[in-house]
């Protein structure tokens, strides 16, 4: 099998970056003729898989762990194309292997999709995990949030090394439960990241959001998912400040403040993850703290992660919103003042079916500007939903190449931003990369 799969496995690769296919479609192949490629490659990194999971933050968090492991000399290998199936893995295996099969890599920085990651450690057991929340997202696909929290328990049963753990989820957090218990196979260490007090209220979770309920003080949100009064444990990196362009961090005993070219409170809140589990993968062995801090602070956001291009001399953000918190998050992370805003809402399989969501996401911040342009297939689904908050919008146009002309057009002179789903986003960034520079995803 070795003689021919992987050869075979990298000309259908090219073949279909040719004819401009689906980065995962050569993994399916080489997953059918040959499935134990996966397993036979990973096993040979000095430092193992690492998986990152959960409902928000994946992408670009998994983008900071694999920088800042690079600045500590490491060889990582991750899925650069964003496919977050096994196939998609497989597939970026397939763009870094030499013809023999061989990976020069020191470590394999993975993110997984909460349900395919339950497949994938069932082949590859990973030595680390990083599970960053459970929200309700693609109700069509996973059902509700303690169905997601089970799939994160499945990835942390198999962690053989350390399970990296949102300390500030419920959820995540007493998966610590899971891997601790008499009946587990791999008694994994258990590290936490977590948030200052002071912070806990601009991230509530699932039930806190669903009740309204304001913020909660220390221990009080694990305490009401388990049953019993807890107080939070120890965390091994803490989130202590977020500013306009910088943010404290502490571990160690110290902490440390760095500029950041992140945007956005949740993706501060993932760097603190970033840093938990590059700690985790160097172990004992000597970190360069410095490096690390300015590697933190240099990490540029994922694509439609915040990204900022230019159209017409003015910035244009992209801001990926899947589900009612990475929306409210997202809607107070970048105020709307001074922006012409377009929202695009798509419910195809990748944005997840349900849209019943956009109820559960309060627009006010949106009132005093307005929308200028909703697109995308269920944009009539976001007018409506903007009227019962009393926002005002101006074009309603399902088409997303007709509606990004028309708001461009419209908004020349002032810096714009788009808020989209997943698909919306890919369809949006095609058509900017024709008229400024987009990073290609293949």
């Amino acid at each position: 099998m070795l003689s021919f799969s992987v050869p075979l496995g990298k000309l259908v690769r090219t073949l279909s970056r040719l004819r401009g296919g689906g980065s995962a479609f050569p993994g399916l192949v080489v997953e059918k003729i040959d499935p134990r490629f996966m397993q036979r490659t990973l096993a040979s990194l000095p430092h193992g898989v690492a998986v990152v999971s959960g409902t928000n933050g994946k992408t670009t968090t998994t983008k900071m762990v694999v920088e800042l492991l690079e600045s500590q000399g490491l060889k990582v290998f991750t899925n650069r194309s964003g496919s977050n199936f096994t196939r998609g893995v497989a597939a970026s295996l397939l763009g870094e292997v030499d013809w023999r099969g061989r990976l020069d890599a020191d470590v394999a920085i993975l993110e997984l999709d909460e349900a395919h990651a339950v497949h994938f450690v069932n082949k590859v057991p990973p030595r680390y995990s990083l599970l960053l929340n459970v929200l309700r997202d693609q109700l069509d696909r996973f059902g509700e949030i303690d169905k997601t929290a089970r799939l994160l328990e499945h990835i942390a049963s198999k962690t053989t090394d350390t399970v990296v753990l949102n300390r500030e989820d419920p959820r995540v957090a007493r998966i610590a439960n899971i891997v601790n218990s008499l009946d587990a196979v791999h008694h994994p260490e258990v590290r936490y990241f977590g948030l200052d007090e002071s912070l806990r209220s601009t991230f509530p979770n699932d039930d806190e959001m669903r009740t309204g309920s304001g913020p909660s003080p220390s221990g009080t949100s694990v305490a009401a998912a388990s049953g019993e009064a807890v107080d939070l444990p120890d965390a091994d990196v803490v989130l202590r400040r977020v500013g306009a362009q910088d943010a404290d961090f502490e571990f160690d005993g110290k902490t440390v403040t760095t500029t950041m070219k992140l945007r956005g409170v949740y993706n501060i809140f993932n760097a603190a993850a970033a840093l938990s589990l590059t700690r985790a993968v160097l172990g004992t062995g000597p970190i360069d703290t410095p490096k690390l801090v300015k590697a933190l602070g240099d990490v540029a956001p994922a694509f439609g992660r915040g990204e900022s291009l230019t159209v017409d001399g003015q910035p244009l953000e992209l801001v990926l919103v899947k589900n009612p918190s990475g929306f409210r998050l997202g809607l107070k992370s970048f105020p709307a003042g001074g922006y012409a805003t377009m929202i695009a809402i798509n419910d195809n399989y990748a944005d997840g079916r349900d849209m019943s969501w956009l109820w559960d996401v309060e627009f006010e911040s949106l009132r005093e500007g307005g929308v200028e342009v909703l697109t995308g297939v269920r944009a009539y689904d976001m007018a409506l939903r903007l009227q019962y908050d009393d926002v005002p919008f101006g074009t309603v146009e399902p088409d997303i190449t007709a509606a990004l002309r028309t708001f461009i057009d419209g908004s020349r002179g002032k810096p714009k931003r788009i808020f989209c789903t997943y698909t919306s986003m890919l369809a949006i960034r095609r058509e900017l990369a024709k008229i400024t520079i987009v990073e290609v995803v293949s």
